[in-house]
């Protein structure tokens, strides 16, 4: 193993069958998992360092809401109702924000920990495929399974009030493919700002990002499920249904550029089922890919061989994420600790403790200064009631004094 993937982020997986599960990808030791999510493909993001959040789909009553968890407990820490079943989720970076892609072609823009749905705009006429936030963070990226793409600067949606027309306004939409959009990613390269979208349709296409103009379309020997980027954006990793990984140059030749032939070099195959995500992780030394069988490898990008992998004993996997950390306070040590929770390893129990008793005590503090504030409220509320009705009186009884100052004035004169 190269030393280059001696010190991974950890991975997290989603499933549409079970928990979430965060585990160190090289060594395949699970770290913990977070339960009761049922989750539909690109159905999940992280919040900041904060929280994560998880589309769900209830088995029993197929209602949909989205969970949110924080990193010291395996269970939900709220749950946030949305209009209708939602899919693709993404965030603004410092995670106030998140983002939810719903059936019926809406975006809906939540504020967090809330839960608020602060505006929501049409996107697609059909159910939203996948969301990203631009390379910025400036942009909200989307695609469909009507085959268009979409985009929207974040400020203008955080800002807009429910049933405004502002949103529309400043969206740019456009078709992009002929069968649904699977993933969408943006870069600036060569000082182009591109959108780069891949699709069911056997095809990756990049943008140009001010007039939607094609600047260049890749054909493989399948569907695209996902797409990744080195970090000086000047190649591109796909995922292909067939569970093979194609790498290829990002580089725009001319607009409408078509790739007859086979402009890409095909990896070796592990995966025996169609790959659904792409991360790169190790500052792009290395590419982690997951599939549908439950699978998850790591590769290395200078050699194109698998490093190291994990079975499918973790069952189907419809999304994945990369964490840097395990949120404020709690960190993934370099060897094996103590085990948590139920069997779960990879956490000292007393750092949790610590942390959690931080956690906690922080949650008092904050519960008391609102309750306080509350009282002060009150308080100031009940003083300006009582001296609006003093000011009654005091200008009641002025104008009797008037009134009899003038009735004395005029007795005088007679």
């Amino acid at each position: 193993m190269s030393s280059s993937s001696s010190s991974l982020p950890m991975v997290l997986t989603i499933s549409p069958d079970g928990p979430i599960t965060a585990f160190d990808v090289v060594s395949g030791v699970p770290l913990c998992h977070f339960s009761g999510s049922r989750s539909p493909r690109h159905g999940l993001t992280l919040l900041g360092n904060s929280f994560i959040a998880a589309s769900h789909i209830s088995p029993d009553t197929a209602s949909a809401s989205i969970h949110l968890y924080n990193w010291w407990s395996s269970s939900a820490l709220h749950n946030l109702p949305v209009p209708e079943p939602v899919a693709p989720l993404s965030a603004t970076p410092d995670g106030l924000y998140l983002f939810a892609g719903g059936l019926s072609g809406c975006i809906y823009v939540i504020s967090v920990p809330s839960g608020d749905i602060l505006s929501s705009y049409s996107a697609h006429d059909k159910p939203v495929s996948c969301l990203k936030t631009s390379e910025d963070g400036s942009l909200l990226l989307s695609g469909g399974d009507d085959g268009t793409v979409s985009y929207v600067p974040i400020f203008r949606i955080v800002e807009a009030s429910p049933g405004t027309s502002s949103t529309s306004s400043m969206l740019r939409r456009f078709v992009a493919h002929d069968g649904s959009v699977t993933a969408i990613d943006s870069c600036v390269a060569q000082g182009n700002s591109t959108i780069i979208s891949c699709s069911l349709d056997c095809t990756i296409k990049i943008w140009g990002l001010l007039d939607g103009t094609k600047l260049r379309t890749v054909t493989f020997p399948c569907p695209i499920m996902a797409v990744a980027l080195d970090q000086l954006r000047t190649e591109f990793f796909a995922a292909g249904s067939d569970g093979f990984i194609y790498r290829g140059i990002l580089n725009v030749v001319g607009k409408n550029h078509v790739n007859q032939g086979h402009d890409y070099t095909r990896w070796a195959q592990r995966h025996e089922s169609g790959i659904v995500s792409l991360v790169m992780v190790s500052e792009t030394k290395n590419l982690v890919s997951a599939s549908e069988d439950g699978t998850v490898y790591i590769w290395e990008i200078e050699t194109g061989e698998a490093i190291s992998g994990r079975g499918n004993d973790i069952g189907s996997i419809s999304g994945m994420v990369v964490a840097n950390g395990m949120g404020q306070g709690l960190k993934v040590g370099s060897k094996r600790v103590e085990n948590f929770g139920d069997g779960y390893g990879g956490i000292n129990r007393a750092e949790l403790s610590r942390s959690l008793t931080d956690t906690l005590d922080l949650e008092d503090v904050l519960r008391v200064a609102a309750k306080d504030r509350s009282r002060a409220i009150d308080m100031l509320e009940s003083a300006i009631s009582a001296y609006e009705k003093l000011l009654e009186l005091i200008l009641k009884e002025a104008k009797k004094g008037s009134g009899g100052t003038n009735s004395g004035n005029q007795k005088h004169s007679l």
